[in-house]
């Protein structure tokens, strides 16, 4: 599909792509950045510790799923975290955690202005993870480097050896 095309909200909807699923803002189709193993694992690893927390806490994990979040645009955070009530095949309504991943071509600029958008759509947990250089980052205003990712309420606390290292 050319990206100069401008392409309707339920043509994109309806269509797969033979390779990586691809973003649509405004009428556009964008490309996302090819991921390698180590964000391959990193991923696999968040979904594995949300799924194993199920037995006490109500969150449905989801890898690569695109959010609708308005008439122009659905995004696709590398893992979301829906918490309390599974989500609709076609989710509308922001997750608790959004996660990116950084692949060793992604921009951080285009990385930052993403998780924004997530915050501003009303995702209360924003997350960065770098599996280059293992380092875990929370969105709160600014991105900020931190020791784990938490949500104290529900006494989730993600250590960065829960997402590099296979136990």
């Amino acid at each position: 599909m050319d990206a100069s095309t401008a392409v309707s909200i339920k043509d994109y909807l309806q269509t797969s792509f033979p390779d990586l699923d691809r973003e649509y803002r405004d009428g556009e189709i964008v490309e996302r950045s090819m991921p390698d193993y180590l964000h391959g694992k990193a991923q696999a690893l968040l979904v594995v510790f949300f799924a194993m927390l199920r037995g006490r806490l109500p969150l449905f994990p989801a890898s690569e799923t695109r959010l609708q979040m308005g008439a122009n645009k659905v995004l696709i955070p590398d893992v979301a975290v829906f918490y309390a009530v599974e989500p609709a095949t076609q989710p509308v309504t922001p997750p608790l955690i959004a996660i990116e991943i950084l692949s060793p071509d992604d921009r951080l600029s285009a990385v930052r202005e993403k998780l924004e958008e997530y915050r501003a759509w009303g995702v209360p947990h924003v997350w960065l993870v770098d599996p280059h250089s293992r380092r875990l980052y929370a969105c709160k205003g600014a991105l900020t480097e931190v020791a784990s990712l938490t949500i104290p309420d529900l006494g989730i606390e993600l250590k960065p050896s829960d997402v590099f290292d296979w136990q």
